[in-house]
C-alpha cells in the first residue's frame, strides 16, 4: 500500500486542548464538507441517531439513555454517521476503471472513501477486475461452492456491526450448513471479558447500567482511551467529576478524554475561557502489561489500610459479611497479595509504592465504585487474569451487584455484544443446541469450530477454504498481516457482505464476490413494510433501530434478506426454518430469539422500543453468582507477568502498543489526522519515551523500520515510520492499528481467550540511512 499520510510535512505536537469542545465541532464540519454534504442534511440525520424512534449509532456500542441528551452522539459517532451516508458511491462505473491490482496499492483511507457499493459484484480473473452479477447467481453460484467442500473447511465471519436478528439467522445457516466456525470479531478484543467473567462472576458481560453511573462515588479506569473509543461516556465521568467523585486512571498513554472534557452540548462551556472538566482525579502511566501489578499494590494498601482499622476498633475496610457470604477463594487471593512483594510491584507496574498506596486510600473511602477497562488489559498472553484481577479488587470491598458498583468492559462496535447472546460463537456450551434441533428439525455439529485465531491458522494451513463475512474488514484487524494476505489468496472461496470497499475484497481467492448491503441508517422496507432491527449496548440493555434515509443504491438488499436468500441456496430443505417470513417481517425472528433464549427476551418484540432499552438478566447485577462454586470466585493470578511469551529484556528491544487515533474506528481510517495526540497528516509514525530515544540515538522525525523481535524465524517489519518523542513509560512505544498488526505474530495472544495481545508486540527500531539505533 501507499503511505498512510497525506503530507509530505506532518506535525506531531502533544494536544493540550480538551476533548470535545470547538475541536469536536470543526471536526465533524471539516469531515462533512470533504464527503460533500450539507450541514442541514448532517444535522436532520444526527437528530436521530441513539434516540427511542431513530437508528443505534453504527460505531460504538457504548449505553443509550432512556432520556437522551439533543445531540446524543459523539464526534466519532457522527463521523461514522458521515462516513456511511456520503452521497459518493463506489459503483459498477469505478470497478470497470480499475483493476484488483491497482486498488491493492490505495491505502485503507482511500478505497473506502470511493463511497458506498451498489451493485452485487463477482471476480473475474482474466480481467482482474470485479464485474457485476445478478444477486440470484451470486447466491447460486456460492452455494454451489460452499456445497462442493467440507463444511469443516468453510468459515462464517461475523463483525461486531450486525443486528441481533441477523445474528441469529446467520449462525442457524451456518450450522444447518455444518459448520461451527463462526468467528467474531469480539475474539480479537474482549474474548479475554467473555472468558474471565464467567469464571468469576458468573456473567459473560459487565454488572453496571446507567443509573449505577448515576449513583458511584468514585471510578477506575484501566486501559481504555474513552475520549476515543467511547466519547459519550464522558458525560457521565464528568457528572461524576462534579459531584466530587474520585476517577482514578492507569493508561500507558496520556489520552486527552480522561484528562480534560468541554461538553459540546452546554453553551457555558463552549463559551467559557477555561481549559473544561479535570476528568482524572489521577491519571497513572502503568507500563505497558503492569496492570497487575499496580492492582496488586492497590490491594496490598487496601490490606494493610484493614489491618491498621482492626488494630484500632474502627470499621473495617474490607467487607468481610459479603467476601464469606458472596465469595469463594478469598484465602489463597489474600496470600498472594500479602506475600507480594513491594519492589517487584513497583519494577512492573512503573510506578512508586507511595501512589500505588494513595490509590488504596482513595478506595478504601469510597462506598459505591465502578471499574471500567478496555483492551488495555484484554490484548494480553495474560489478558484474562488481567480481568479477573480487577474484579477481585472490586470484590474485596463488595462492589458488585450492588446500586452504584459493578464491573464496566467497555465495548467495542455496536453489536458486538449483543451477536454473542443469540448465538455467535464457536463453543457450542455458550448455544441452547437441543432447542435449536427441536425447533427446526437439524442436527447442529458436535465439535466447537474455529475463532479468530484458529481460523487464520487453517487459512495458513490450507485446511480453511471459504472465507464467507457478514461485514467488517477481517484480514487487516488480524495479527502477522504478510503472511496472511500470501495465505488468504490460495483460498477457494472470499464473499463479503459490505457497505464500503476495503482491502479484504481486494485478497482474492480463486473465486470471489462482494454483495453490497443497506446501511442501519437506511430505510429497510419488506413484504410487511418498514423494518426495525435491534442490538445489544455495552451495559447489556437492548435497543431498537429504526433507518430513516433512502438507500444508497436500488439494487441492495439488507443484511437479513441476503442471509435468508443464500440460506435458502445453501441448505434448502435441511430445516424448517421459514426463511421467507422471517425476512418478511424482522418481528418473527425476534420470536424466535425470545423462544431460544426466553430469560434475556422475555416479551421481546413489546419492550424493544422501550428508552434507554431494557436490561438482559444478568444475575451478578444482583448478586446471584452463576458459576460452578454458586459464589463470586476470587482467582488469583500465577505472575505480574502479563506476556511471559515474549522477551524484552535486551536494552534494545521495546513493548509496542498499538493505538487507535481520533480519525478512526476500528479499521476504518476516515482521515490521516490524530487531534487529540496533536499528530496531524500521517499515520506512520511512532511514539517514544524520550530517554529511549536519546539511549537509542534517536531524535524526532529520525525515520525508522520496525522490526519485531522473535526467535520463531519469521521476519516480520515495516519501513520508513517516523519516530517522535512522547509521553510513554520508559521502554513502551506506540503506534496505529491495523497498520501495525504486521509486526504482531498469531502465536502471541491470550492462552485461553485467544485475544491477540496487540499491547504488548517486541520490538527493534533500526534507524534508516547511514547510522543504525544502538
Amino acid at each position: 500500500m501507499e503511505r498512510s499520510e497525506n503530507t509530505d510535512n506532518p506535525t506531531i505536537e502533544q494536544y493540550d486542548q480538551p476533548t470535545g469542545g470547538w475541536g469536536s465541532v470543526k471536526s465533524l464540519l471539516s469531515h462533512a464538507k470533504d464527503e460533500g454534504m450539507l450541514a442541514s442534511t448532517l444535522w436532520a440525520t444526527l437528530q436521530k441517531q441513539n434516540k427511542a424512534d431513530g437508528y443505534q449509532c453504527v460505531s460504538c456500542s457504548w449505553a443509550k439513555p432512556a432520556e437522551p441528551h439533543t445531540f446524543e452522539y459523539c464526534e466519532n459517532g457522527a463521523k461514522a454517521t458521515i462516513w456511511e451516508t456520503t452521497p459518493k458511491r463506489c459503483d459498477r462505473e469505478f470497478f470497470a476503471k480499475h483493476t484488483v491490482s491497482e486498488l491493492l496499492e490505495w491505502t485503507d483511507h482511500d478505497l473506502e472513501k470511493q463511497g458506498r457499493l451498489t451493485t452485487p459484484m463477482r471476480y473475474d480473473r482474466t480481467l482482474d477486475q470485479y464485474v457485476p452479477v445478478k444477486w440470484e447467481d451470486a447466491f447460486r453460484e456460492i452455494a454451489a461452492e460452499l456445497n462442493a467442500i467440507d463444511p469443516k473447511s468453510a468459515v462464517f465471519y461475523v463483525s461486531g456491526r450486525a443486528a441481533l436478528e441477523t445474528s441469529h439467522m446467520w449462525q442457524l445457516m451456518a450450522r444447518i450448513y455444518g459448520s461451527n466456525n463462526l468467528p467474531d470479531s469480539s475474539n480479537m478484543c474482549h474474548e479475554s471479558t467473555s472468558v474471565g467473567l464467567p469464571e468469576s462472576i458468573g456473567s459473560p458481560v459487565g454488572t453496571v447500567t446507567l443509573d449505577d453511573f448515576d449513583q458511584c462515588d468514585m471510578m477506575f479506569f484501566f486501559g481504555h482511551n474513552t475520549g476515543t473509543n467511547a466519547p459519550r461516556l464522558l458525560h457521565w465521568v464528568q457528572e461524576a467529576r462534579k459531584r466530587g467523585a474520585p476517577v482514578i486512571t492507569f493508561n500507558p498513554v496520556l489520552e486527552r478524554g480522561l484528562m480534560r472534557f468541554k461538553n459540546p452540548q452546554s453553551p457555558t462551556e463552549m463559551l467559557s475561557p477555561d481549559e473544561g472538566t479535570k476528568m482524572s482525579s489521577d491519571y497513572y502511566q502503568v507500563r505497558g502489561g503492569g496492570d497487575i501489578a499496580a492492582m496488586t499494590g492497590i490491594a496490598k494498601a487496601v490490606f494493610a489500610l484493614d489491618d491498621a482499622a482492626q488494630e484500632t476498633g474502627r470499621p473495617r475496610v474490607l467487607d468481610v459479611d459479603f467476601i464469606e457470604t458472596h465469595c469463594h477463594g478469598f484465602d489463597e487471593f489474600e496470600r498472594f497479595v500479602r506475600q507480594a512483594d513491594w519492589d517487584e510491584i513497583v519494577r512492573c507496574s512503573g510506578l512508586p509504592r507511595d501512589e500505588l498506596e494513595h490509590v488504596g486510600r482513595v478506595y478504601a473511602k469510597a462506598e459505591k465504585v465502578i471499574g471500567n477497562y478496555g483492551m488495555g488489559l484484554t490484548q494480553h498472553r495474560h489478558g484474562i487474569e488481567n480481568v479477573q484481577m480487577l474484579v477481585n479488587l472490586l470484590l474485596m470491598r463488595g462492589m458488585m451487584g450492588k446500586p452504584g458498583a459493578g464491573i464496566s468492559p467497555i465495548r467495542g462496535h455496536s453489536n458486538v455484544q449483543g451477536q454473542r447472546t443469540v448465538g455467535i460463537t464457536e463453543k457450542l456450551k455458550l448455544i441452547p443446541v437441543e432447542k435449536f434441533e427441536e425447533f427446526y428439525g437439524f442436527t447442529v455439529p458436535k465439535e466447537d469450530g474455529l475463532d479468530t485465531i484458529g481460523t487464520c491458522e487453517g487459512i495458513l494451513d490450507g485446511s480453511v477454504k471459504a472465507f464467507v463475512a457478514l461485514g467488517g474488514n477481517f484480514s487487516r484487524a488480524i495479527p502477522d498481516t504478510a503472511r496472511m494476505e500470501d495465505a488468504w489468496r490460495r483460498m477457494r472461496l472470499n464473499v463479503q457482505i459490505s457497505t464500503k470497499l476495503n482491502r479484504n475484497h481486494l485478497l482474492t481467492a480463486e473465486i470471489n464476490y462482494i454483495l453490497p448491503c443497506i446501511g442501519r441508517i437506511e430505510r429497510d422496507t419488506q413484504a410487511s413494510g418498514p423494518q426495525t432491527v435491534s442490538m445489544e449496548d455495552s451495559t447489556a440493555c437492548i435497543h431498537a433501530s429504526f433507518g430513516h434515509r433512502e438507500p444508497a443504491s436500488r439494487e441492495l438488499l439488507s443484511e437479513p434478506k441476503i442471509v435468508a436468500e443464500l440460506a435458502k441456496a445453501l441448505v434448502p430443505g435441511k430445516s424448517t426454518v421459514p426463511w421467507d417470513e422471517w425476512v418478511g417481517d424482522y418481528a418473527k425472528v425476534r420470536d424466535a430469539i425470545e423462544r431460544a433464549y426466553p430469560t434475556d427476551f422475555r416479551d421481546f418484540n413489546k419492550r424493544m422500543g422501550t428508552p434507554g432499552g431494557f436490561h438482559r438478566d444478568i444475575g451478578a447485577s444482583y448478586r446471584e453468582w452463576r458459576t460452578e462454586s454458586g459464589k463470586a470466585n476470587f482467582l488469583t493470578p500465577d505472575t505480574f507477568d502479563v506476556d511471559p511469551d515474549i522477551d524484552t529484556t535486551s536494552a534494545d528491544v521495546l513493548r509496542l502498543i498499538t493505538l487507535r487515533s481520533n480519525d478512526q474506528f476500528n479499521t476504518t481510517i476516515y482521515g490521516y489526522d490524530d487531534r487529540l495526540r496533536g499528530v496531524f497528516g500521517t499515520r506512520m509514525v511512532i511514539l517514544m519515551n524520550e530517554e529511549d530515544m536519546q539511549r537509542l540515538g534517536l531524535r524526532n522525525d529520525d525515520r525508522v523500520d520496525v522490526q519485531t523481535h522473535t526467535d520463531d524465524g519469521i521476519v516480520r517489519k515495516v519501513e520508513d515510520y517516523r519516530v517522535h518523542a512522547w509521553a510513554m513509560p520508559k521502554g513502551n512505544c506506540g503506534g496505529y492499528y491495523p497498520e501495525l498488526n504486521a509486526l504482531l505474530p498469531l502465536w502471541h495472544h491470550s492462552k485461553r481467550a485467544h485475544v491477540p495481545a496487540a499491547k504488548s508486540i517486541p520490538v527493534r527500531l533500526t534507524k534508516r540511512g547511514r547510522q543504525a539505533a544502538a
